[in-house]
Order: C-alpha cells, then structure tokens, then sequence
C-alpha cells in the first residue's frame, strides 16, 4: 500500500548542510531546490546573483509548501558567504565539472563535518568568483553525450551523496 504525506515512515532529521545558489533563476528550479532542501533535511537555502520572486505561481507549485518549512534568504555578496562560511568552519563544496573537480562519490570522507554546497546558474554554472573562494569542485560522473544536467536534479544527487553518510 502506497503511504499518505502524513504516513510517510521518514522521520525529521537536519543536517549541518547550506546550500548557496549562485545565480539560480528559474521559478521551478528554485521551487524544486526548497523543496530538495525540506526532504534533505538541510538546515538553510541562500541565493545569491539572482532577482526571485517567492509569490510567484510556479515556484510555490514546485515547492509544494516547502518555502514555509525550509528556512531560505537572499544574500547581496556571494564571495562574503562563501568567506562567512569557511571562517565558521564549514567545508565549501561547488558542484561544477572543471579541470580541478573530483567525482562527487569518490570526495575524502566529510563525515561530521558542516558542509557549504554552491551550486550554479542553469546556463553557466558556479560563477568564476565562487569557485575561486570554494574549498573543492566536485562533479557528477556521468556517461552520455551531454556534459551537464538541470541544477535540480544535480543538487539531488549530490545532496544525497552527503546526507547517506
């Protein structure tokens, strides 16, 4: 038997995991990022780089309610997060494939640590700016033509690489 919204037997856990969302724009790929956030337990969504509109009809469908559960913000300066971040102590993390990236499931082991995950805009990816100020690049391995994925479904994967630990 399939389970209901209310009989879902997952229980609530939070993980020490920012995401930072450097010029992400798209409606649904921000609704379906809050969303990501709210299953994935992270404790907070920061976008940056980027002019949203949270009433808008098609963010509020993709999130299905999550804006009201997961707690998320605007941040005017990418490069003073990103900095905030490494001086608490976080490890800053950018998903994009580049010369210096690491296959995301083959990083050191991050058990115990607080995570800084920056993802980037749908055409051009992690700025140049994040990725200098970042800690490690990780990439997805993946084995078709197309040298990218939607930054939705990239996120999920690396959010569940770092949260099955």
């Amino acid at each position: 038997m399939q389970h209901t919204h209310k009989s879902t037997p997952f229980s609530l856990k939070k993980h020490t995991i920012t995401l930072i969302c450097d010029g992400v724009s798209s409606p649904a790929n921000i609704g379906g990022l809050l969303r990501l956030g709210d299953a994935f337990g992270v404790a907070q969504i920061l976008f940056s780089n980027a002019v949203i509109d949270f009433t808008s009809p098609r963010l509020r469908k993709a999130a299905r309610n999550s804006h009201t559960n997961i707690p998320h913000a605007m941040v005017d300066d990418i490069e003073g997060c990103i900095a905030e971040f490494k001086s608490q102590d976080y490890q800053v993390i950018a998903l994009e494939i580049s010369s210096m990236s690491k296959p995301i499931q083959k990083m050191e082991s991050l058990d115990n640590q607080k995570i800084a995950l920056v993802i980037g805009n749908e055409q051009h990816g992690v700025s140049a700016e994040a990725l200098a100020m970042v800690h490690e690049t990780a990439h997805i391995e993946m084995f078709g033509l197309n040298s990218s994925m939607n930054v939705t479904q990239a996120a999920a994967i690396a959010l569940f690489e770092f949260t099955k630990r």
